[in-house]
Order: C-alpha cells, then structure tokens, then sequence
C-alpha cells in the first residue's frame, strides 16, 4: 500500500536522510501534487535533474482544472535547467512559489543576480582558486577542509561559498557573524555531529563575516572544528592573524584574495552586459565608460556591477530598453551614477596600515609626490590629521635627524597647526610639512645610536663609571682622579675618556655623510686636528685645579636654586 501524500513530504524533507537512501522510496510512489513538490524542493539535487520530473509530474498530477495555471508557471520552471541563485533554495509548498522566487531573484541588485554558480564562471584570483591550485583541487575533489578566506570586499569570498555548497556532496550549512550567536553555532554542530554518527555524512559550515564573532564564540567552534565534526569555511575582510582565535587558526588554512585586476573587472562587466541575468543585451556599452567602470572598482567586482547597474538607470528607466535597439552607456552615465570616486580605506585595519607606511617610506626614500599621494589617500578617507601629523613628528627624527636639525621643528609646527586649524585647511600644514620632510637630506643616526646603546645595556656586562667622572659631593672624592673640564680648554674640547672600560669611541654614532650632521663632524674634526691627546705633568695639574673649580661653581648653580646637588 502506498504511502499517503503527508508521509511523502515528511520523508523526503527530512535531513536526515540522504538523497540517495530516499529517493526510491519516493520515486515508488504515485505522483501526486504532493509527491511533486517534495521531490522538486530537495536543496541537494541539482536544478538539471529535477527540473524535468518536475515538468512531468506536474503535467501527470495535476488535474485538468489546475492545467491552465501550470501553464504559466511553465516558463519559469523551465530557468531552472540553468545553475542560477535559487537552485539551492529550501523546499517550495508549490509550483507556484517559482514565481515568487523568479520574481525575487529579478529584483535582487544585479551583483547578487550575477553571481558565479560554478568554479568555471568565477573569474580571477589565478593563485588562489585557479587550476591547480589547493583551494579549487579541493572544491572539485569535495575534500575541503577548514579555511579561512581574507581579503578585501568584491573580491570573491562569498561566492567560493556558494560554489562550494552547489558542488559539495556535504551538507551546507550557513550562519551569519552579524546575527549568529553562539546558541546558533551549538545547534548546528549539534545537528552536524547526529548527521556524521548517524549518516556518516559531512557539514560544511560557512561563517560570514567571521570576524564579527567575539574569543568565545570563535572558541565554541574549537573543538568541532579539531575533531571534524563540521568543516569550517569562514570569510573576512579583516586580517585573521589579528582578529581570529590562535587556536582557530592553527586548525584552519588561510587563504588570502587580492583586488581583482583590471581584466577580470573586465569580463565581469562584459558578461553582465550580455547575461539574460543582467542587462540581457538591452545596453551597449561605450569602452571609455567601460574604463571608468574599472577605474572606480579598484579591484572591487561587486562595486564594478554596482556602478555598471546605476549607470544603466541613468542611460534610460528601467524596462524601457531592448535588445533589438540597445541603449547606450556612455562616460557621462558611469560619472553621473558616481559622482565620488573614493578608493577603499579603514582606520584599523590592513589598508589603514598599508597606507600609512607608504606614506612614511615615500618621506624616507625622498619622493615628494608619492608622499603628497598617500596623504590625500588618508585625508580624503577621513583619517585623523593628528594621526598623520604625529607620524611626521616621528620621522623627523628617525629618518632625518641632525642631518636637518630644522625638520624636527617643522613637525612640531605642523603637528600644532593641525591642532589649532584642523580640516581641511591644516591640509596645506601637512602638505608644507611632508614635501620638506621628503626634500630634507637623511640620517638614521640618532635611532641606530640610541637602538645600539640600548641593546648593550641589555645584553652587555655591566660597566662602571669611570672615577674621575663620578659625582664629587661625596665623601672620599677627592682621590678619584683628575676631570678635565672642557671650557679650560680654547677649543672647548679636551681629549679624555667618557665610555666606561671595554667600550670605545664610535661604537654606537655612526654620523651620516649628509646634512648639517656631515658639516658638523668635518668641522669638529678640523678643530680637533693638532691638539695633543695628553697634556704635559704640569699642564695636567693645572687643568685638574680649574677642573675642579668649574665643577665646583657648575653644581653650586643648582644647588643654590634648590634643585638636587649637580652631577657633572
């Protein structure tokens, strides 16, 4: 005896059962209405085998009174024979749903419509999905395991998703960042693990935006992950190294998408152009507008439709143009539908970080139009100018230094014009600030020197105070040794030893050859040069009485206006 309709449909759909074990089951049924839409709704059989039996038993199930209505809904079902965005959608309660879902699709942006269903449509990241690489071996072969796919938006992440849910034989299973919460996750997992004990089949679990999910969320994946009850596919456009969990990682491979490069904006464009699923030929557009279209995606696929779609309602309303006369799509369209052209920025994140040293490289390598470029890329993101101001502060000392002593009080002046002016006028302060810097002569003296002491102090023996350079209001001080105090001197200048023992003169300034620094050190040299390293006996002596005098009055000066006893 057969099974009744309710039993049909409770059987079908449940997932727990895999499409293999119940189909027969089905299949021996009669067809009824119910049986057809059971069978029609499975999310897990492709829309080219189960488009014609729908087709069939539709035509044999229903009666003749509902005839006239499947004649309508023929049409639509006939676009399911094409992989297109609703072939993985949830079971359908009738036929007549397909008109709801083509007209939803329809209405969706046309990045959204246009979105690659096989790994032959997707186009670009060569290195990361192209032939031969892991990521798409793994697609075709259904052997993925754990990844993590990073990069910028438009670039493709999302729809790798969706290509592996229609290629997989696993059970795909999705939760959003941005509204999942960690009960979410358990009862999947939960449901994943029944599937694999029960079915012996796997779940993929997509994680959009994976990012968004605090250390306790991205914990409660942990051990699903390690033990492989579900294979984890998360997507972010925030580096993973700094916003996903250590342990996360170490489970997981990362794969990283870049921008899309010209031509695959390109093809995008081009395709979606022609598509029955785009524009449907109704456009034709115009090459240089097809050039401003990628100059404005930046690398960004989902910004490139975006503009090519706006651009299009601007060349005529919507549904007035036709294949048989296409409409053209000129520069002025593309321009009019994107009156700002803004590049792609964060404060936090890489790109914010990229910039930056950008900027700061450009200043060092002495390039002043590759730094003005970078700043207005922060100033016209929004980036803080006393962000920027501060950077500059900092490079005038670590890149220029006594090369150019004025630089570090350029910064300083720049650093509080933008304070006191602000944007966008402290633009100008900047701009002055960073073409100087960029021109200035370079030395990393001050910064190797200090980096150099400082790894000594660390990883050196300790060294002692030379005698004759300890502080004298002690008792006792009268037998360390003779100072030599340098103003008893003509040229200011006495020869004697400052570093303590085992260390020698040079080990850690290096002067640069450049700048005020070069002329100060040739200078130096010049009045050095004839002076006797020792003084005679008597001449010594002499010396160590003034010496000691000088000392004496430089820490009687501020002693007597109360500050702590001088240390020469």
């Amino acid at each position: 005896m057969g099974l009744s309709s309710l039993q049909v449909r409770t059987r079908s759909c449940d997932p727990r059962r895999s499409q293999h074990d119940r189909a027969p089951n089905v299949l021996r049924q009669a067809p009824s209405a119910s049986h057809v839409r059971t069978r029609s709704c499975d999310p897990r059989r492709s829309s080219h085998d189960r488009a014609p039996n729908v087709l069939q038993r539709a035509a044999v199930g229903l009666s003749r009174q509902a005839l006239s209505h499947a004649a309508i809904a023929l049409w639509i079902l006939a676009g399911l024979t094409a992989p297109r965005p609703w072939a993985t959608i949830a079971c359908m309660d009738n036929l007549f749903t397909n008109i709801e879902r083509y007209k939803r699709v329809m209405n969706a942006p046309l990045a959204a419509r246009m979105r690659p269903q096989t790994l032959e449509e997707y186009v670009g990241q060569t290195e990361a999905a192209g032939p031969g690489s892991w990521l798409r071996t793994a697609i075709e072969h259904d052997t993925l395991s754990s990844v993590i796919l990073y990069g910028p938006a438009g670039t493709g992440k999302t729809t790798l998703a969706r290509i592996i849910a229609n290629s997989t034989h696993a059970e795909f299973v999705e939760v959003s960042a941005v509204t999942g919460t960690v009960k979410d996750l358990r009862r999947e997992i939960e449901a994943a693990e029944s599937r694999l004990l029960s079915l012996g089949r796997r779940t993929i679990l997509f994680v959009d935006e994976i990012h968004r999910f605090n250390r306790s969320q991205q914990d409660a994946l942990l051990h699903a992950v390690e033990d492989r009850i579900v294979v984890l596919v998360g997507a972010t456009t925030e580096n993973p190294y700094f916003e996903v969990n250590s342990a996360l990682l170490s489970r997981s491979r990362v794969v990283e998408l870049g921008p899309l490069d010209d031509d695959s904006v390109r093809t995008i464009v081009r395709r979606a152009v022609a598509s029955e699923f785009g524009l449907k030929g109704a456009f034709a557009l115009d090459d240089d507008a097809l050039e401003e279209i990628v100059t404005l995606a930046g690398g960004d696929g989902r910004a490139s439709l975006t503009s090519l779609e706006l651009a299009s309602q601007m060349a005529a309303p919507a549904g007035t143009a036709s294949p048989e006369e296409p409409v053209r799509i000129t520069r002025a369209h593309v321009l009019e539908a994107n009156p700002r052209h803004s590049l792609s920025y964060d404060k936090s994140g890489d790109m914010h970080y990229d910039i930056i040293s950008a900027f700061i490289k450009s200043m060092r390598g002495s390039d002043p139009d590759a730094a003005l470029y970078w700043l207005a890329r922060m100033l016209d993101a929004g980036e803080d100018p006393k962000f920027i101001a501060r950077r500059i502060f900092i490079l005038a000392s670590e890149d220029i230094g006594n090369a150019d002593p004025q630089a570090l009080l350029i910064a300083e002046a720049a650093f509080r014009a933008t304070e006191v002016i602000g944007l966008p006028e402290c633009r100008i302060n900047l701009a002055q600030a960073v073409e100087y810097m960029a021109l200035a002569p370079k030395s990393n003296a001050a910064e190797a020197g200090i980096d150099a002491a400082l790894r000594e102090v660390r990883e050196g023996p300790r060294r002692e105070v030379p005698s004759y350079l300890r502080d004298r209001h002690r008792p006792g001080s009268d037998e360390y040794g003779p100072y030599l105090y340098p103003h008893n001197y003509p040229t200011g200048w006495v020869d004697q030893r400052y570093l303590p023992e085992g260390l020698e003169r040079g080990a850690f300034y290096h002067p640069s050859p450049r700048g005020w620094e070069a002329w100060r050190t040739e200078a130096t040299a010049r009045d050095r040069a004839g002076l006797q390293p020792k003084q005679e006996a008597d001449g010594a002596v002499r010396g160590a009485a003034r010496g000691a005098a000088g000392e004496s009055a430089a820490d009687a000066a501020p002693a007597a206006s109360g500050d702590a006893p001088g240390r020469a």
